[in-house]
């Protein structure tokens, strides 16, 4: 039936089995979309009046400082044990893609944001570029790794980054001009890679625990960071539980 109404073939049909054609993963991916935000009003609308509860659904970047933002979360769940707080890491691009949809209340973004189409509000914490190696490794003797002890080692950078310009400016080097032998999307998986000779993990301060590992982290000079926002959309009704989860958090950012 779908395929009449939309014109489009979205099965392949074998003897055995059905393999969803390009249109039909598509469609599939849509409608998983659909029915979550249908669950979430719903679940939304069914929410008592007299009390507070309900559920947060947070997109965030791998972050030392989010840690913060459980804090706050932790309070209100304390005062409030019918709010849940629903978190998923990934990239940037992943993130916005669904808080755009409606599928997050907020995102945990780096760097500069699009306040045409967003609200936000600036975290008093920022976070630190540095390289992860092997302990054995030529540069982990260093007291200090300058940029350009990077432009001629193997390097292992997120995928997010290869399209920044702003970041090549501070290597010095263009993304072709380097050595960059594998990509990730989050530091976990990356450090796997750093474990197993693969290369040199370019990442965020703090976000790989190196105690008890043969790994080692040292910051890059000069010193290059981030800072970080909580992002909405503009215009969006947000619920109360939302509200009441912003609202803490501005506090405790006011205090800081």
């Amino acid at each position: 039936d779908l395929e009449q109404e939309f014109g489009k073939q979205l099965f392949i049909r074998g003897k055995r089995k059905l393999t969803l054609t390009d249109d039909g993963l598509f469609l599939r991916k849509r409608a998983e979309e659909i029915v979550s935000l249908a669950h979430r009003t719903a679940q939304e609308m069914k929410s008592p009046c007299d009390s507070l509860s309900g559920d947060i659904y947070i997109g965030a970047g791998e972050s030392v400082s989010i840690r913060n933002l459980f804090r706050v979360a932790q309070q209100i769940q304390s005062a409030f044990p019918e709010v849940h707080f629903h978190l998923t890491s990934g990239d940037s691009a992943d993130l916005v893609d669904r808080l755009d949809k409606g599928l997050f209340d907020f995102c945990v973004l780096y760097g500069e944001i699009d306040q045409s189409k967003y609200e936000y509000m600036n975290l008093p914490y920022q976070e630190t570029w540095g390289l992860l190696m092997q302990k054995s490794f030529p540069l982990a003797a260093k007291q200090q790794i300058e940029i350009k002890d990077l432009w001629d080692i193997p390097l292992i950078m997120s995928r997010q980054i290869i399209s920044s310009p702003g970041f090549f400016k501070w290597l010095g080097k263009k993304p072709e001009e380097l050595n960059i032998t594998n990509t990730y999307n989050l530091a976990y998986n990356g450090a796997l890679m750093v474990e197993e000779g693969m290369g040199c993990l370019v990442t965020l301060d703090g976000l790989v625990n190196t105690l008890g590992t043969d790994l080692c982290f040292q910051r890059i000079e000069p010193e290059r960071s981030l800072s970080l926002s909580v992002v909405w959309k503009k215009y969006q009704t947000l619920s109360r539980a939302a509200e009441k989860f912003i609202t803490e958090l501005e506090q405790a950012v006011s205090s800081i």
